[in-house]
C-alpha cells in the first residue's frame, strides 16, 4: 500500500512495533505536545532528557500527564544531548530528536566521530516528506538543512536517501526531479552536469529503483500542463515524487514557502546515520514535530 498523506504515515506506522525516542533537551512546549499525542496514540514511548522541573512544569501548562514519559533529569543542554546520543548509539532508544538546544550543540554531538551516530566516510543530508494541500501526493525534497553546496558524491547520495525514504512509503519506482532554473544542461553550470551523470547513473542502474531526469524546473517537475506548453518531453511529466535542489538556500527557501503559503506540512529527518534522527526548528508547528516523530518510527521498522 502506498502512503499518500502524513495521517496515512500515522495509521500506517500504528500497527508497527513501538519505538523508544529520547529526546535531548526536552524542556520544549511544541515537542513535548507532540510527544504525548505520539505515545497516546501508541506509536512511540518517550525518554524526555532534560531539567526535569521545567519539563513538568510545562507539561501541567499544556495539560499533559508528565507520567506518559520517562524523565532524566539533566538540566545542562549540552549534557543532556550527549547523554541522549549515547542511549540511541548504544540501542537504550531507536531514535534521537531535538528538543530545545540548539541545531549546533545537537549536531555537534551526532558528528562526533568516536560517541556519535555518523559512521566513517558517510554524507550526512535531510529528506522531508511534505504534504500540500494543491498537490495530488507527497512530495519528498532534499537537501533543506545540512549541504549548503551540495557536490556530485552529496548529490548522488541526497538522491539515494530520499529514493530509500520513497520506497518506504510504498512508491516502488518513485519519480526523481532534479531541478534547476531552466531544462538545459550548460558546460558553465556545474549543477546541470552533475545532474547529466546522476541521470546516466540511474540509466545505467548506478542508482537503484528510481527515475530521474534533470535539470527541470518546478513546474515541469509538478505540472503536466507545463511539460506540454514548454514542450519538454521527460519520464517525470509533471508527476514528481522526489525533488532534488542544487543547494540548500534554493530547497529551505522552498520548504518554507510552502509551509507558509501553502499550508504544508512535513515529516522530516536526518539521513546518513546509523539511528534516524529528528531534528525540527523552533518555528515548526506541533503538528510536523508529531508527522516527524512517526516518519522516525517508520523509517527505523
Amino acid at each position: 500500500m502506498t502512503i499518500k498523506t502524513l495521517d496515512e504515515l500515522v495509521e500506517k506506522v500504528k500497527n508497527l512495533p513501538k519505538r523508544k525516542i529520547a529526546v535531548a533537551a526536552a524542556q520544549d512546549p511544541n515537542t513535548i505536545s507532540s510527544a504525548a499525542r505520539a505515545v497516546n496514540d501508541g506509536i512511540a514511548e518517550i525518554i524526555m532528557l532534560g531539567d526535569k522541573k521545567i519539563i513538568e512544569n510545562e507539561c501541567r501548562k499544556l495539560d499533559v500527564d508528565s507520567t506518559l514519559f520517562t524523565i532524566i533529569d539533566i538540566k545542562e543542554q549540552e549534557a543532556a544531548t550527549k547523554e541522549s546520543v549515547r542511549m540511541v548509539r548504544e540501542n537504550e532508544a531507536d531514535v534521537l530528536m531535538k528538543g530545545l538546544v540548539g541545531t549546533d550543540k545537537f549536531l555537534k554531538a551526532v558528528l562526533d566521530k568516536e560517541k556519535g551516530l555518523l559512521p566513517p566516510k558517510a554524507i550526512m543530508s535531510y529528506v522531508c516528506a511534505i504534504e500540500i494541500p494543491d498537490y495530488h501526493k507527497l512530495l519528498f525534497v532534499t537537501d533543506t538543512a545540512v549541504l549548503p553546496y551540495p557536490n556530485l558524491d552529496q548529490k548522488i547520495a541526497m538522491t539515494n536517501y530520499a529514493v530509500k525514504m520513497a520506497h518506504k512509503f510504498g512508491i516502488e519506482k518513485p519519480k526523481v526531479a532534479l531541478i534547476g532554473a531552466s531544462e538545459k544542461v550548460n558546460e558553465n553550470n556545474q549543477n546541470s552536469i552533475d545532474y547529466a551523470i546522476i541521470c546516466k547513473m540511474v540509466q545505467r542502474g548506478q542508482i537503484k529503483n528510481c527515475i530521474a531526469d534533470g535539470p527541470l524546473d518546478i513546474f515541469c517537475a509538478c505540472d503536466k500542463e507545463s511539460c506540454k506548453i514548454k514542450g519538454i518531453s521527460t519520464p517525470i511529466d509533471g508527476d514528481a515524487d522526489i525533488l532534488v535542489f542544487p543547494n540548500l538556500e534554493a530547497c529551505n527557501s522552498f520548504y518554507k514557502g510552502l509551509m507558509l503559503f501553502g499550508k504544508g506540512e512535513l515529516a522530516g529527518l536526518i539521513q546518513g546515520t546509523t539511528k534516524p534522527v529528528v531534528v525540527m526548528s523552533r518555528s515548526e508547528s506541533e503538528k510536523s514535530k508529531y508527522y516527524c516523530i512517526a516518519l522516525s518510527c517508520l523509517m527505523s521498522s
